[in-house]
Parts: C-alpha cells; structure tokens; sequence
C-alpha cells in the first residue's frame, strides 16, 4: 500500500510544481516589459521618395515636408498656419511676397537661390529662408528622415531621471517609440495616474512612466529671432472718434453744420472711398477744406475706405497683387492732395477665402502708411464662430488700430426683436478680441442709433433710427420704459392696432456703461456710427466716462 501511494504523491506534487511554476512564469510575462519595437515606417506612415514627416513639437502633422538634395522644405500653408503668416503666394505674380516694416521682399521660385520650391500647384519655402524671419528651430534626424520644429515654446517641459523606453501606448507591453536617457528632455502633453504622454526632442509622441520623469517646468527659452519693428502710431490721449458717412462730395459742405454741437472728439472719419471696380480703381469724395476745417477744431481726419458696391468682388480685387497696388497708390495720393491723417479700412462680409488676400493687403498698405505716418485703422465685427479666420492678431501687427463694430448683436432681418447693443455681448466682444490684439490697439465701437422692431403677424421687421427720433417714438405713443438690468438699456414696448413695437434705448444712460469699458479694459478710445444721430447731450457723456476711474 505504501509502494502504491508513493507515485501518487510524486505526481501530485509535480502537478503543483508544474502549475506554480506556469502561475510564476505568467505572473513574470505579464510584468515584463516589452522590448518588441515600433516600426518607424509604420509609425510616421508611407512617403514619398522626397517627402519627410513633419513633427510640430506635440503634433505629427498630416503635411508633409520636402527634400531637395541636402535642403528641407515646408509647405507654404504649413508655414501660414504654424509658423508666420506673412509669407504670401502672389498667384498672379508666381511669386513670394514678404512684407517688412517698410518694404514688400518678393522672392521667385526659379530665382536661383533655393528658398521658394514650386511643385505642381504646391509652394514650399525652404527651413533656412522661414527661420529668416520666424523665431523657431529645426532639427533633421535620420532613420527615418524627419523634421522635428520647436515654434511655440509654451509647452511645460519633464526630465527623464533615469534611462527609460518611451512606448506608443501608455502599458509595458506597448511597442517602444524610442529611449531617453537620463537628463532628456521633453515636452509635457498629458499626465495620467502611472503614465505621462510626451513628445521626445527627436519627434516621437509616447508614453513613459510617470516615475521616471522629474516635476513639470516652464520653458525659460528666450526669443532668439529679432524680431522686425512694425511700429505703431498711439496717441496719448484716448481715441474720441465719430464716423461722418458722406455720400457725394457735396455732402462735405455740411460739415460745419454737422459738427456744430460736437465736443470731445478728436478724430472724424469720412466715408470717402470705396473700391469702385475688380481692377482696383476707387471712388473719392475727400476736400481739403473738410480736413483744414477738421484740423482747426483740434481733429484728426482719418479717411474711410469701404467694400460695399454689390458690383465689386472683394475677393478678385484683394487677390490681385496689380488691383492693391493700385488701389494703395490712390488712397495714398488722395491722402497726400487733402492732407489726410490716416485711412480707416471699413471691409465687411469676408469670406475665409478672401481674408488671406485681405492681410496682404493691410500689410502691403502699412508699409506706405507707415512710410508717411498715417494712423491705419481697421474695422472688425466682434469675434464670433463664424469670423474665427479674420485672424485679428495679425491685421494688429500692423495696423495702428483695431476697431470693434461692437453693434448690429441684432439686425434688419433678425428673427426675432432685441437690443442693437446689449452691454454683455459687447462686453464678450472686447474681451474676445483682447486674446488677439493688445489693448493700446483697441478701439470700441458704440452705436448711435437704436431699433424699432415690429411684430406683425407674427413677421417681424425693424428700422434702425436716431437717437432723437427714438425719443420722439417714446413721446408719441407715451411708451413707459425701465432699466432692462440683463442688457443695460431702457426697454420699451407698445401696441398699435395688432401690431407690437418694440425698442431698446440707446441713450445717455446705456452709452455711459459701454464707454465705461474703455478706462476698465484700458483700451485705445471709442468709436460711433454715426454723426448726425447722436442726441447733442451725448458728446458730455461719452467725454466724462471715457476716463472714468
């Protein structure tokens, strides 16, 4: 019995063995790293034979670099969209502008010196010829070729602590990227509970684990590009502008009349031109008595260009480099004959298409105003989603002023009644553009006119009118109004027959509160649309909050 037992027990203790042994090993490969690497090819995706990914310090772009011989390419709207948006493509001059403070650089693709690259329908500038004028750096690595470009300089930066793999996904079994040693540094994307997600100096974007890296610290680069001077006009006083619309050259003969209750403002801007044709040719109505005039009562004369003639494609005339020019010589021969002391750039209903023609334009306007110290200004809608790509930053690295329409929140052919200009929404306007544009730059349009709104049959309609003639409604109907506390205006209503009017007060009270946000935002002054509608009383008002503490 005993010789029986024995074999049972030796098999059973090799089972357990065994099955120790298999629990040990699993327990051993599951907590092995794995040393399995990452296809490069496959990781940066299929190139062409001259084409080399491009890493963005935390993003792999979907673009694609060029290499010509020993020299490496950027596309051109890579380039525009990354790194500095002054690099045009003149389509019609097949040639790349570039435009200084006070001159327009235009380099061909053919011009011997390698910086422009054209392929196809494809522009590419070379890494050498952007760094010209971009504070970035680039660095090329091999197997496999790639360009790795540091731009922005914001990211937080971790040090490797020890030699460690960076691995495509956040787990030991995850393919490895690549390896850092000791002292690397890299660019912090996200932290997790073990593991943080980073972008290695050589281009990878993986995982390492969060206890081999040091505390997150700020980059302490400091800007190694100089930067060019586009100077800037800034008067010491705030800014009291008033729009003048003039629709003939008649109409500046008023002047005198239409200035007689004005106090306070110190600049006026006159509708003076429009862009009369695709070719670039403008309509003018300027008079030299009107800016004499203007100068004598203290004013500065700032003469107004516009897009408005339906007959007139925006877009065919700012693409053309022969309709800017023309366009800026006329405005700036007018400006010379009469003696003006800056342009105002009023251009409303852009398409994304059009804008990347329209800073072009603004620059290469700039460099002549600029040449003959004429104040640029220039008129844009509050930021919304939809006017995202005015890219405001950059119509602010060379103009002198931005503007901010802040009116219109609702319009003649709104859906439904309400205020022209309800403090919240431009109050969101002016903060919103303050991301983009420093606030010595900014400019607030307030409004002079109100709505009437009309509900009838359920169809509603307004019509944009006077300050005095909205006193007049009010008067009229014996309209009861009250301070609307949400949007900072006295509403009113009433009823005609079946018909609902409505209206909310532009007055002395509601400008005081919009002017009120130039001093708290420390902005450049205030704008209004527009003379000749105001109430005679509201010069004093807008005079004494405009420096209000």
């Amino acid at each position: 019995m005993r010789r029986r037992g024995t074999p049972v027990l030796i098999v059973l203790l090799l089972i357990f063995i065994i099955g120790v042994a298999g629990v040990i090993t699993m327990y051993v490969q599951r907590h092995t790293p794995t040393k399995e690497e990452m296809d490069k090819n496959e990781y940066y995706g299929e190139m062409a034979e001259d084409e080399i990914p491009l890493i963005f310090e935390t993003e792999i772009l979907e673009s694609r670099g060029l290499m010509e011989g020993d020299t490496a390419y950027l596309p051109l709207s890579v380039v525009n969209q990354y790194l500095n948006p002054k690099f045009y493509w003149s389509e019609d001059e097949q040639e790349i502008f570039y435009a200084h403070p006070e001159e327009l650089e235009k380099i061909a693709p053919d011009d011997g010196s390698g910086r422009v690259l054209l392929k196809g329908d494809q522009v590419y500038l070379s890494v050498d010829y952007v760094k010209e004028y971009t504070d970035m750096d680039a660095q090329m690595y091999e197997n496999p070729k790639r360009l790795v470009v540091n731009y922005k300089f914001d990211h937080q930066i971790v040090t490797a602590e020890k030699e460690e793999a960076v691995r495509y996904r956040g787990g030991i079994k995850s393919e490895i990227l690549t390896s850092v040693n000791s002292g690397d540094e890299m660019w912090l994307m996200e932290e997790y509970e073990n593991w943080t997600q980073v972008a290695t100096a050589d281009g990878y974007i993986g995982f390492i684990p969060k206890d081999a890296l040091s505390d997150p610290k700020d980059s302490d680069r400091e800007v190694q590009y100089t930067v060019e001077d586009y100077t800037s006009i800034h008067r010491d006083e705030p800014i009291n502008m008033v729009w003048h619309q003039v629709t003939s050259r008649e109409a500046n003969a008023a002047f005198d009349e239409d200035m007689a209750n004005v106090t306070g403002v110190n600049v006026v801007s006159p509708t003076w031109f429009s862009i009369a044709n695709n070719k670039g040719d403008i309509k003018s109505y300027t008079s030299k008595s009107y800016v004499q005039k203007a100068h004598d009562r203290g004013m500065e004369v700032w003469g107004l260009i516009d897009n408005f003639d339906d007959n007139v494609s925006t877009l065919k005339v700012l693409s053309s480099s022969s309709a800017r020019a023309r366009m800026i010589k006329q405005l700036m021969t007018a400006a010379g004959n009469c003696g003006l002391d800056g342009i105002n750039v009023d251009f409303e209903s852009m398409t994304e298409e059009t804008i990347l023609h329209f800073l072009e334009f603004l620059r290469e306007l700039s460099i002549e105003c600029r040449s003959r110290g004429l104040v640029l200004s220039v008129d844009n809608p509050p930021p919304q989603n939809y006017t995202t790509y005015y890219n405001r930053r950059e119509q602010a690295s060379v103009a002198d002023y931005i503007v901010i329409m802040g009116y219109d929140e609702h319009y003649n052919g709104s859906q439904e009644p309400g205020s022209v200009a309800s403090l919240p929404w431009v109050t969101e306007g002016i903060e919103d553009t303050l991301k983009e544009v420093p606030a010595e730059k900014v400019i607030h349009g307030i409004p002079f006119y109100t709505r009437l709104w009309r509900t009838a049959a359920g169809i509603v309609s307004s019509e944009a009118i006077s300050m005095p003639q909205a006193e007049e409604v009010i008067k009229v109907h014996n309209v009861e109004t009250y301070w609307n506390k949400e949007v900072h205006q006295n509403y009113g209503k009433y009823e005609d027959g079946n018909d609902v009017y409505e209206i909310w007060l532009e007055d002395a009270d509601s400008i005081a509160e919009k002017v009120q946000l130039v001093p708290k935002y420390q902005l450049a002054g205030v704008a209004a649309w527009k003379l000749g509608f105001e109430d005679s009383s509201i010069w004093k008002v807008i005079s004494k909050n405009l420096t209000a503490k």
